[in-house]
C-alpha cells in the first residue's frame, strides 16, 4: 500500500510539475518553430514548409510528442495549440510568395471556442500572407467525435481560403473516415509506410491503391518520412505528389534549397511514371549487388553468402568492368562436390565463375533483355543480369523484376487502351506528349479526323462503323510501320478522333500515305450504288465520294518551351480548315 501511495504521490508531483512548466512556457510565450520542407515530385520545387513546434530547449517538453500530450493531461492543450500557431505564423519566412505554410492541429482543437478565423487574419497581414497560404493539418492525436461540428469549425475557415490536410494517414484506423467526411485538401500518408517501402511489397500495394484512390478525388498525396534516395525514386515513380522528409531538407530556421542533382533526379524518374506503358530500360530495374575482384579468394565468397543469406548472386570485375557471374547455389553446389573443398577453397573465385553471363547497357529495352535472358540455358535461365553503364558496373536485375516490369506495363497499358482498336488511350496519349516535350526534341503530331462519319454510323449501324474505325486504326498503324521512326506513337482518342506522334523526318510523306492507305480501301465498306451523298451533322445533303479522312499536321521544334494546349489548340485550327476542303486531305 505505501508503495501505491508513493507512487501516485510521484505521479502527482509529477504532473504538478509539467503543469507548472507549461503555464510558465505560456507566460513567457517560449516555444519555438522550426519549418520542414515539402517538395513536389513532379518538378522538385518547394510547396512549402511544415510548421514543427518545439519546447524549450533542455526541456522535458522540448520534443512535440511530449509537450502536447502534456498539454492535453494538464487541460492546457487549447492556449498551447493557439501560442504555436501564433509562433508558427510570426516566424514563417513564405511572405506574399506561393509557398504554403503548413500547421498541425489536433482534432480536439476544432472544439476550441477561441479557433476562429478572424484570431489568425491579423497575423497574416503583419506577415503580407493570405489564407489560401495556410493549410491546418488535422493530426490523429485525438479522433473526431462529432464531425458535423468538425466540419462547421472548419467550413468557416474555408469559406475564408483556408486549406486542409489530413496528417498520419495510413496510421490508424480512422484516417479514411476523417478522409470521407471532411473532403481535405491533401493528405498526408505516415511514415510507417513510407520507411523500406521499396523493399516491402505490402507496403508498395497498399500505397498504390492509396495514389489511384487520391488521383480519382483530386486531391494531392504527400509523403512523409522520405529518408533514402530509394525510398525517393520508389514514390516519384509510383505518382505519389510530394514529399517531406531529412532526405529532401531538415528541419531549419532558413528557407530550403533543393539541390539541381535532387531536382534532375525527381524530374527523371518522375518521367518514368509519366510515361508509364512506353518504353523501359533495363537501368529502370537496376538494383546493388555484391561485388568481388576476379582474384577474391572463393572461401571469402562463401562466407559472404552465408552471412548473407538473402543475397543470390554476386558479380565479379575486374577493376570497374563486369568479367563472370557467381551464383550462391551453384557455388555451393561445387564446394558440395567430393574433394570441392580441398580443391577451390583457397582459389581465385574467377576459377568458378560463370565467364559469360548475360551483360547488358542499361539503355537496353526491358523487353529485349527478357528474350536475351529467357533464351539461355535451362541452367542460367534465373542467374542475375547485369547492367553497365558505359561499359562499368552499375548494377544487376532478377528475372523475376524483368517479368514483373513488362506484366505491370501491359496491364497498365490494357487498363487505359481504347476497348475498340487497343490503341493507348487519352492517359497514355498525355503522358507520351509530355514526354516528348520534356526531350526537347523536334517531332509532330498527326490529328485524325473521319469526315460525316456520323452520317455513316447512323446510314449503316454501329457494328459495320465500329469496323470503320478499326480500319483508320489499322491505316494509321501500317503507314507509321513504313514510314515512321522505332518509337513512334498511335493513339485513340476517342470515337473517330485519333493521334500520331512522330519524330519523322519527313511527316508530310506519313501524312500522305495515310491517305492513300485510307482512301484505297474505305469504299469497301459501303454500297457504292447507293452512295450519292453525304449529310453533315446539320442534316444538310453533299455530295461526296463517300467517307474521307481530314489530317492536322503540327511540327515541334521545341526550342521554346510548349504546352500540349498549344499543340492542341494549333491541331483544332488545322482541322477545321481541312474539314473545309472537299475529299481527304492534311493541311501543315
Amino acid at each position: 500500500m505505501d508503495n501505491d501511495q508513493d507512487f501516485m504521490t510521484s505521479s502527482m508531483d509529477r504532473q504538478g510539475a509539467l503543469r507548472q512548466e507549461l503555464t510558465e512556457i505560456l507566460e513567457r510565450k517560449g516555444l519555438s518553430t522550426i519549418y520542414q520542407p515539402i517538395v513536389s515530385l513532379m518538378g522538385g520545387h518547394v510547396l512549402g514548409y511544415e510548421a514543427l513546434t518545439r519546447g524549450p530547449r533542455n526541456s522535458m517538453l522540448h520534443a512535440p510528442v511530449s509537450l502536447f500530450t502534456a498539454a492535453e493531461e494538464a487541460g492546457l492543450l487549447y492556449p498551447v495549440e493557439r501560442l504555436a500557431r501564433q509562433k508558427a505564423i510570426q516566424n514563417a519566412w513564405v511572405g506574399g510568395g506561393d509557398e504554403l505554410l503548413f500547421i498541425n492541429i489536433s482534432a480536439q482543437i476544432l472544439n476550441d471556442p477561441h479557433f476562429l478565423p478572424e484570431q489568425l487574419m491579423e497575423l497574416l497581414k503583419a506577415k503580407g500572407m493570405k489564407p489560401q497560404q495556410v493549410v491546418f493539418e488535422i493530426t490523429e492525436r485525438s479522433s473526431i467525435e462529432d464531425f458535423g461540428a468538425a466540419l462547421e469549425s472548419l467550413e468557416q475557415f474555408r469559406r475564408q481560403g483556408y486549406r486542409i490536410a489530413i496528417d498520419d494517414a495510413g496510421a490508424g484506423y480512422s484516417s479514411l473516415q476523417v478522409i470521407a467526411e471532411l473532403h481535405p485538401d491533401f493528405i498526408k500518408m505516415d511514415r510507417s509506410l513510407i520507411q523500406e517501402l521499396h523493399k516491402n511489397k505490402v507496403k508498395e500495394y497498399i500505397l498504390e491503391s492509396c495514389v489511384s484512390f487520391a488521383q480519382k478525388m483530386d486531391i494531392p498525396l504527400i509523403a512523409e518520412g522520405i529518408e533514402t534516395r530509394e525510398e525517393l525514386v520508389k514514390l516519384t515513380r509510383m505518382g505519389v505528389d510530394y514529399g517531406q522528409g531529412y532526405y529532401l531538407g531538415r528541419p531549419g530556421l532558413k528557407p530550403a534549397e533543393v539541390t539541381g542533382e535532387l531536382t534532375e533526379l525527381i524530374v527523371l524518374h518522375r518521367r518514368k511514371y509519366d510515361t508509364a506503358g512506353s518504353l523501359w530500360t533495363i537501368g529502370d530495374l537496376s538494383g546493388a549487388c555484391p561485388i568481388f575482384e576476379r582474384k577474391t579468394p572463393i572461401s571469402q565468397v562463401a562466407q559472404y553468402f552465408k552471412d548473407h543469406l538473402h543475397v543470390s548472386g554476386a558479380v565479379i570485375v575486374s577493376g570497374d568492368c563486369p568479367v563472370g557471374l557467381i551464383m550462391r547455389e551453384r557455388l555451393f553446389q561445387e564446394l558440395a562436390g567430393q574433394y570441392g573443398f580441398s580443391l577451390f577453397w583457397n582459389r581465385p573465385i574467377d576459377q568458378l565463375m560463370d565467364a559469360k553471363p548475360l551483360i547488358v547497357d542499361e539503355q537496353t529495352p526491358v523487353e529485349q533483355v527478357s528474350q536475351l535472358a529467357t533464351s539461355r540455358e535451362i541452367n542460367n535461365l534465373y542467374d542475375l543480369v547485369i547492367i553497365t553503364s558505359g561499359g562499368r558496373m552499375a548494377g544487376t536485375a532478377s528475372i523475376r523484376s524483368i517479368l514483373e516490369c513488362i506484366t505491370n506495363a501491359r496491364m497498365e497499358s490494357a487498363k487505359v487502351a481504347s476497348p475498340l482498336t487497343g490503341l493507348p488511350g487519352n492517359i497514355q496519349i498525355h503522358r507520351e506528349l509530355n514526354k516528348r516535350l520534356m526531350d526537347r526534341r523536334k517531332f509532330s503530331v498527326i490529328y485524325a479526323d473521319l469526315d460525316y462519319f456520323k452520317w455513316f454510323n447512323d446510314r449503316y449501324g454501329f457494328q459495320r462503323g465500329d469496323q470503320l474505325i478499326q480500319y483508320t486504326a489499322d491505316c494509321l498503324q501500317q503507314s507509321v510501320a513504313l514510314l515512321g521512326r522505332p518509337h513512334d506513337f498511335v493513339g485513340h482518342i476517342g470515337g473517330d478522333d485519333f493521334i500520331v506522334i512522330t519524330a519523322s523526318e519527313s511527316p508530310e510523306k506519313l501524312c500522305a500515305e495515310i491517305l492513300r492507305r485510307f482512301d484505297q480501301g474505305v469504299a469497301a465498306f459501303y454500297d457504292p450504288e447507293e452512295w450519292l451523298y453525304v449529310q453533315d451533322r446539320d442534316g444538310r445533303r453533299i455530295e461526296s465520294e463517300g467517307v474521307t479522312i481530314s489530317l492536322s499536321l503540327v511540327i515541334c521544334e521545341t526550342q521554346e518551351p510548349v504546352t500540349t494546349e498549344q499543340i492542341s489548340q494549333a491541331a483544332a485550327r488545322l482541322k477545321k480548315q481541312s474539314k473545309a476542303h472537299r475529299g481527304s486531305c492534311f493541311l501543315l
